[in-house]
């Protein structure tokens, strides 16, 4: 691991050195994902590059309606000098800071629930500091870095939008915005360079047992691989997912005949394969109440009621009357 960039900064000169263009920038992509402010602006800050700059942009550009927490999930020997680093950043530019440790993770898939666990610990602390939204550093970079990782893997509409510039919903009381996704890695870099607040270098970001890293590699060594259109095509996958997410609940007013706490019923005739599935994955969603499930966790059902006239799919059964399809809460397996 690189040794932490040390401050170079006077807490009265920190926020100042930050070219005021930048400063309106970032304002401005704020104002742009998020309602009139109303409430502090959260920041998840980890202490490298990216989010030390949207620290110091953020507190420049919104003077004492800023709060900063850092997770420490404890899997690296270097994270409790990295927060220490945030507190002592923030303290100096008089941004109120929290440092988040979180229980050891189960095994598996360690990244997944580590992100998870993440957002979980920052969405109930920024609540608990009546905050308005939080801010994550995603930029273009890792938009280009995800729209490939999942293009690789065959995703669909909805995993190609990839990075998502506001996420509303589901679990979180908050919602999660994503200011800097049209800026590049190298201009954050210099940007928490030219504010002199210190950050450090992620050595998984160079460690090529990670797929993001060795995609960042692939994308540092072919330059027809542009960055920025990476990311204008993750735009418009996550415009197209948007507006298929509205079709289908236009389609579910008119094709959903039946609905109760129980028990659905939709017509699903006359239409195209992706229409149909969105509205199966909305029923499913309906007969669970919970969010919907994986658009890949319907095929399985979709198959067996198109091949056996029914089927059973993660607590879910579905029957088929012509083109009316019924689901309803599965049957408890009989015990042997």
């Amino acid at each position: 691991m690189s040794p932490p960039r040390a401050p170079t900064s006077s807490a009265s000169d920190a926020l100042t050195r930050l070219p005021e263009a930048a400063v309106a920038r970032f304002r401005d992509c704020v104002h742009a994902l998020s309602a009139p402010p109303s409430g502090r602006l959260a920041l998840g800050v980890s202490g490298g590059a990216d989010s030390m700059a949207m620290l110091a942009l953020a507190a420049r550009a919104f003077p004492g309606e800023v709060v900063a927490a850092t997770v420490d999930h404890g899997l690296r020997q270097a994270s409790a000098a990295e927060a220490a680093l945030v507190a002592r950043a923030c303290a100096a530019i008089g941004v109120p800071h929290a440092v988040l440790k979180l229980d050891v993770l189960a095994p598996g898939n360690l990244h997944d629930a580590a992100r998870q666990a993440r957002y979980r610990a920052l969405d109930a602390w920024a609540a608990a500091q009546q905050a308005r939204a939080i801010a994550t550093a995603h930029h273009a970079d890792d938009q280009a870095e995800t729209f490939l990782m999942r293009a690789v893997r065959g995703a669909g509409v909805a995993g190609l939008a990839g990075i998502r510039a506001a996420r509303r919903g589901g679990s979180a009381a908050l919602p999660v915005l994503r200011p800097l996704l049209d800026w590049r890695r190298a201009e954050l870099r210099a940007l928490a360079e030219a504010a002199g607040l210190g950050f450090v270098d992620d050595p998984s970001n160079d460690d090529s047992r990670f797929e993001r890293a060795r995609m960042r590699r692939l994308i540092a060594a072919n330059p027809a691989l542009d960055v920025a259109g990476l990311a204008r095509a993750a735009s418009h996958a996550a415009a197209a997912e948007a507006a298929l997410g509205e079709a289908t609940e236009w389609l579910w007013a008119d094709r959903c005949l039946s609905s109760d706490a129980e028990c659905c019923c939709v017509d699903l005739s006359g239409l195209p394969a992706e229409l149909r599935r969105r509205l199966v994955r909305r029923a499913m969603a309906v007969v669970l109440r919970n969010e919907a499930p994986a658009m890949a966790t319907v095929e399985p059902i979709m198959t067996a009621v198109r091949d056996q006239g029914s089927g059973t799919q993660a607590g879910v059964l579905a029957r088929a009357e012509g083109e009316h399809w019924h689901f309803c809460k599965a049957p408890p397996r009989r015990s042997h």
